[in-house]
């Protein structure tokens, strides 16, 4: 069964859309393996985030990351890295389909409700990011 990490960044909290992203989750198959919310700091933004690092994006997304708590959850079911980010919509909530979470909640390609990973080999470094093996059910 196929893992993947999902996080409902600081805006999806404040707007209290926390459950409505996992109620989307569940009603599409999908299971909640593990979550939590916690509050992260910039340098853990930062190494979060290291892949784009050199983008010129990397501060203000790292920033906004760290400034309120968040929920990370593993999520897990059938081609569930592909199916999280159909039902998330495109990163600019500005191009993504009707009824997607970005396209319902999302505010601009920063403030986007949730992250999702993108592929198995992003997915193999965020989940332990956040989650040791034994938090996983």
């Amino acid at each position: 069964m196929e893992k993947t990490l999902s996080i409902v960044k600081p805006d999806g909290v404040k707007k209290k859309v926390i459950g409505e992203v996992i109620r989307r989750f569940e009603q599409n198959g999908l299971r909640i393996a593990a979550m939590k919310m916690l509050k992260i700091a910039k340098d853990e933004a930062k190494g979060f985030y290291i892949v784009h690092k050199e983008r010129p994006f990397y501060e203000s997304l790292t920033h906004f990351m760290s400034e309120g708590p968040i929920v990370v959850m593993v999520i897990e079911g059938e081609n569930v890295i592909h199916r999280v980010r159909e039902l998330m919509g495109a990163t600019n909530p500005k191009d993504a389909a009707p009824g997607t979470i970005r396209a319902d909640f999302g505010s601009d390609i920063e403030h986007n409700i949730v992250h999702g990973s993108d592929s198995k080999e992003s997915a193999s470094f965020e989940i332990p990011y956040f989650f040791p093996y034994i938090e996983i059910h």
